[in-house]
């Protein structure tokens, strides 16, 4: 395939411990975890009752997508999103089969509204009153990878910006017997076109390639390996450590190669 490319305008990332783009891009080049950090996020976006009743799901995502937003100097209502999660909400999925299998009739309508998987990006278009297009995408371990091109093919396609949220949590159930996950991760970049002239911020290519992509070996990648996002955390290690090349699992015997200019 032909290769695409974009200038990264802005990064934002959650995981326990590491409540912020900087304090990842710190722990990859030799800081320390934070013990202050809150153990779940809590997104501004949202009203103070709708904060405390999102899923973990939706926090942590909304938690990242302003943060990259905001690290952009983008107004979140003018860009089209992508949000990317491999298996949604475990917790809501879990509750949804068993109910379902053993009382139906007790079905939560506000847990059955937040179980489909654009529940997060629903979330988002409203709190941040964004009327652009919105993408949800699954692809089990190739899911940050193929949200990334999805991305990048809106770019080309004549996108000024386009968003992308990548995010899952902690699988619970028997689910957990199929995906193992644990934690809450969840990271984003606003993606602008090689044309936009905002401020100098790096910038990738991206092309498919037919080889697998070795597990991640940086410092985030090591850190959380076990969130079914992880596959993600090559990118973002590459980001901190500027390192200036990442195979991306893209599926089997696939990936994304990405290349990454810092200057």
């Amino acid at each position: 395939m032909s290769t695409c490319s974009a200038r990264i305008a802005g990064i934002g990332f959650w995981s326990e411990g590491l409540p912020d783009w900087p304090a990842a891009r710190d722990f990859a080049t030799g800081g320390a975890l934070s013990d202050a950090a809150a153990r779940r996020p809590s997104p501004r976006l949202l009203a103070p009752n709708e904060r405390r009743r999102a899923p973990e799901s939706v926090a942590v995502a909304l938690q990242v997508a302003l943060a990259a937003c905001e690290a952009a100097g983008r107004d979140p209502k003018a860009l089209p999103s992508v949000f990317a999660s491999g298996h949604g909400d475990f917790a809501i999925t879990d509750y949804m089969c068993e109910t379902l299998a053993n009382e139906p009739r007790a079905i939560s309508p506000t847990r059955f509204h937040n179980s489909v998987h654009n529940a997060a990006a629903g979330y988002w278009t409203i709190g941040s009153g964004c009327m652009m297009t919105t993408t949800a995408i699954s692809a089990g371990r190739a899911t940050f990878a193929e949200g990334l091109l999805e991305a990048l093919v809106q770019l080309g396609d004549g996108a000024d910006a386009v968003l992308l949220v990548a995010y899952d949590i902690t699988a619970v159930g028997p689910l957990a017997t199929m995906t193992d996950s644990r934690g809450l991760l969840g990271g984003a970049l606003v993606l602008a076109s090689d044309e936009d002239r905002g401020d100098a911020g790096p910038r990738l290519r991206a092309t498919r390639v037919d080889v697998a992509a070795p597990a991640g070996a940086g410092p985030l990648a090591s850190l959380r390996h076990d969130n079914a996002m992880a596959p993600m955390l090559p990118l973002f290690d590459a980001l901190a450590t500027h390192d200036r090349r990442v195979l991306l699992d893209a599926g089997p015997g696939r990936a994304l190669r990405v290349e990454i200019d810092h200057a």
